[in-house]
């Protein structure tokens, strides 16, 4: 199945006291993943404006399996894993790999807001479900 992938470049910034990964770097990653796919898919910040919409999170988790060190070749994938079939409310998961070591799962639950209204988004632009149903899906895909 397809998949958003990216190559990371570890920087010194994103290093603890023990010389890897500092757990917020991950989140940070992950979320600069997701607003560039969104761009890729047509779903840019100018249209979330213009549509009065941005992505709200309700729970991001992060499990740590192995370190991630600064000179390490990290390549982060990403897709969706359950969506409602109105793009209303999702889940997407990100895996960071080195070589073919799993090192990280981050999970995002998310929905849409109304930026005017400051209230979950009723219904999802056509937009939204369109880049959200072009999106990859894990192969254990929920539809919900």
């Amino acid at each position: 199945m397809p998949t958003f992938s990216k190559q990371l470049s570890i920087r010194w910034s994103d290093l603890d006291p023990n010389f890897h990964m500092r757990h917020s770097a991950y989140y940070d990653f992950g979320a600069q993943h997701r607003i560039e796919i969104l761009e890729e898919l047509g779903l840019t910040l100018q249209v979330m404006k213009s549509q009065h919409i941005g992505p709200v999170l309700f729970r991001e988790e992060c499990v740590f399996k192995r370190e991630i060190h600064l000179a390490d070749l990290i390549i982060l994938h990403t897709k969706i894993a359950k969506m409602k079939p109105d793009a209303s409310r999702w889940t997407i998961v990100h895996e960071l790999y080195r070589e073919d070591v799993l090192c990280a799962t981050i999970t995002v639950d998310g929905a849409w807001m109304d930026t005017r209204l400051r209230k979950l988004a009723s219904p999802t632009p056509q937009i939204v479900i369109d880049s959200f149903n072009a999106f990859p899906k894990t192969s254990d895909f929920i539809s919900l």
